[in-house]
């Protein structure tokens, strides 16, 4: 086990005696993510696998992607666009997420809301492109 990911404790049991185990500590997986703004300015950052792509450009204040609505589907401000090459790892958008794509600003057929993009392991790469504005 690597010192990384253990974490040696000592005691004494009931009796007096001496003993150890190991604390297993979990290392996060990261998936690198690029979003383009709308003037070609790219931010390169790891995003955490279990959160989501707009929860990534929040955390690190990637301009561009507002989430008005907190990642609940219910707006489109965080509206991307999926670069083609990554269409078929990150999968097609949902009813409810079409629905909310009817109120984004230069909806293409790689559009997404990025609130419904769950970073995973196979995303590390994901390159995605901010819309002009968001609505």
């Amino acid at each position: 086990m690597s010192p990384a990911s253990c974490m040696c404790r000592s005691f004494a049991g009931p009796s007096g005696a001496a003993g150890s185990f190991h604390l297993r500590t979990r290392k996060s997986k990261m998936a690198k993510i690029t979003y383009i703004e709308h003037n070609g300015t790219e931010h390169t950052i790891d995003v955490e696998s279990g959160m989501t792509v707009m929860e990534g450009a929040i955390k690190n204040s990637i301009p561009g992607i507002d989430a008005d609505c907190g990642g609940a589907c219910a707006c489109a401000t965080c509206h991307v666009y999926v670069a083609d090459a990554w269409k078929e790892k990150v999968g097609a958008a949902e009813s409810m997420e079409e629905d909310m794509l009817d109120f984004a600003f230069d909806v293409r057929e790689n559009s997404r809301l990025s609130c419904q993009i769950k970073v995973t392991d196979d995303l590390d790469g994901l390159v995605v492109n901010l819309p002009e504005k968001q609505f």
